[in-house]
């Protein structure tokens, strides 16, 4: 049985790789020395404020250095960092926190007045530590996170050390109701990582193996998404597991030519985004202006939990012949579980991924599906995976069952298996929408329309929009003798909810018509929202 720990890990690579970059993100670069360095620090002032082992720690930040370097200090301390979406509302923060048993919370200057508003609903809660981003000052009840870093002696090694059995903790963003947190063991991690990494080590769990390997600094990977995802963190941990830098975009809105500039200036070899929503303004910058950027260095390109159009992959072969496009199939609960690959000349089926060694299409008695047979059943990931959702042992047994003696994850999306071997996805089982890799539950939407005053009833789908995959929209019943304004209704979500959440659509209907049983046809209603709008 192997114990990898990624705090060990890491700090093997700072010892073997010190001046080796790590973080870069602007101006601002860290090698491997300065960010182990600067976790110390982190882990250090964690400590000192009485979190114990396997505490959480929520890194309510934008993409940054700090975010990675706060990371790695809760590996080093034995601590759990949880991912946090910026975009929550005060009640979805207080919820997170809360369901996490978050002890500390590192955030971005930019949210301290929402801090400051849910501080008191967070007892819990012994360390802020607050980034500065020169949005304002740091408030009195909270750490400046440039004094953590100051240097106060040796590696931190916590009274309980570390161990393979600490922790990752991801946050789903909330595919089949509330957000769920994914309990990930680092061994596992690591050693799923590790089967699909071009530097892979033995998997003995023995760091001799890894100086051994680490004979030069391992890529530069630039994650063009939100590190608070699955995709962005997962990336990013599996480049630094190999001794590589990871790159961030400095403006906290995306700009294709922002990245552009960045893949020129860094080399980048890999690079991760979100579907069409990054994809679409990635070509059309390159049509744009086709001798302006040197993409050369990328080896490939991955898009994972939307897939891209066909359209989009051709015009970046276009512009980079040689570059590998990669739709990448898994979760938060199964990573790497398959992958479609397009290259320039090849066949990319559109909807179908070669399944990896651990994946299977299984039916709900647990029957493998047979290949080319047409049956339908859910794709699940068998051997090492999470042990489970935090504190939700009912949800747990269902999402991670027993199959033939090992422990299995069920995705919740179904699949034929091709008479190749290939799976077609099918879709998920579930309503949610997925927009620009967000995944918005209908059933929060339509709670928080429902508390309009002209509202009588309300369902919410998602519609397909070549730019964001799929967007909301809501059809809404009025209340009698009242009307439905739409912006009215979208700003009254917008005080509620994250603004992704918030419908683009809001149609007046006489009737969202349920059935006898009181639930909705969400498939109809998706169809008669696609009539509403497309007869204006």
């Amino acid at each position: 049985m192997t114990n990898w720990n990624l705090a060990e890990l890491w700090e093997t690579v700072a010892d073997r790789l010190p001046d080796a970059p790590a973080l870069v993100h602007g101006s601002t670069r860290r090698s491997w020395r300065q960010f182990d360095h600067n976790a110390d620090g982190v882990a250090r002032t964690a400590l000192d404020h009485g979190l114990r082992e396997q505490d959480k720690v929520a890194l309510y930040l934008y993409n940054g250095v700090e975010y990675l370097e706060a990371m790695f200090a809760a590996f080093k301390a034995g601590l759990v960092p949880v991912n946090t979406n910026y975009r929550y509302g005060d009640d979805e923060l207080v919820y997170l926190f809360d369901n996490s048993d978050a002890a500390a919370v590192v955030f971005h200057g930019t949210f301290v007045d929402r801090v400051a508003a849910i501080r008191a609903r967070l007892p819990k809660v012994r360390c802020w530590l607050w980034v500065d981003d020169g949005s304002g000052r740091c408030p009195e009840w909270a750490v400046p996170y440039a004094d953590a870093l100051a240097p106060r002696g040796d590696r931190v090694v916590a009274p309980w050390g570390r161990s393979g059995d600490h922790l990752f903790l991801l946050y789903t963003g909330g595919t089949t109701g509330m957000p769920k947190g994914v309990m990930w063991r680092q061994d596992d991690l690591f050693s799923v990582l590790n089967r699909s990494a071009t530097r892979r080590y033995r998997d003995t769990g023995d760091l001799d193996d890894v100086r051994a390997a680490l004979d030069s600094p391992g890529y530069v990977h630039l994650c063009a998404c939100p590190l608070m995802h699955g995709t962005g963190a997962v990336s990013s941990i599996s480049a630094l597991n190999q001794g590589g830098a990871v790159v961030t975009l400095p403006s906290r809105t995306f700009h294709a030519e922002e990245l552009l500039d960045v893949i020129t200036r860094e080399h980048a070899q890999t690079l991760a985004i979100v579907g069409d929503a990054f994809g679409r303004p990635i070509a059309e910058a390159l049509d744009a202006h086709p001798t302006r950027w040197d993409i050369s260095s990328l080896v490939f390109i991955m898009s994972s939990g939307v897939r891209w159009s066909d359209s989009v992959k051709d015009t970046l072969l276009r512009h980079h012949p040689s570059v590998m496009l990669v739709d990448t199939l898994g979760s938060s609960e199964a990573l790497a579980v398959g992958r479609s690959v397009k290259t320039r000349g090849s066949d990319d089926r559109g909807g179908r991924f070669a399944l990896g060694p651990h994946t299977r299409v299984v039916t709900d008695d647990g029957r493998e599906v047979i290949a080319g047979s047409g049956e339908i059943g859910l794709v699940a990931n068998v051997g090492r995976g999470p042990i489970g959702y935090y504190k939700d042992p009912e949800k747990s047994q269902r999402t991670f069952p027993v199959i033939d003696g090992q422990r299995a994850t069920i995705l919740g999306d179904f699949a034929t298996v091709e008479a190749d071997g290939t799976i077609t996805l099918l879709g998920r089982g579930s309503a949610s929408i997925n927009t620009a890799g967000e995944k918005v539950f209908p059933e929060e939407v339509e709670d928080a329309i429902r508390t309009h005053e002209s509202v009588d009833d309300v369902a919410v789908v998602g519609i397909a929009d070549p730019k964001y995959g799929e967007i909301v929209c809501a059809l809404v019943e009025a209340r009698p003798g009242a009307s439905i304004d739409e912006a009215a209704i979208i700003a009254h979500v917008k005080a509620r909810l994250a603004g992704y959440k918030a419908p683009k659509h809001v149609l007046s209907v006489d009737s969202v018509t349920r059935g006898p049983n009181g639930k909705l046809d969400y498939r109809a209603l998706k169809d008669r929202a696609i009539q509403l709008l497309e007869n204006g």
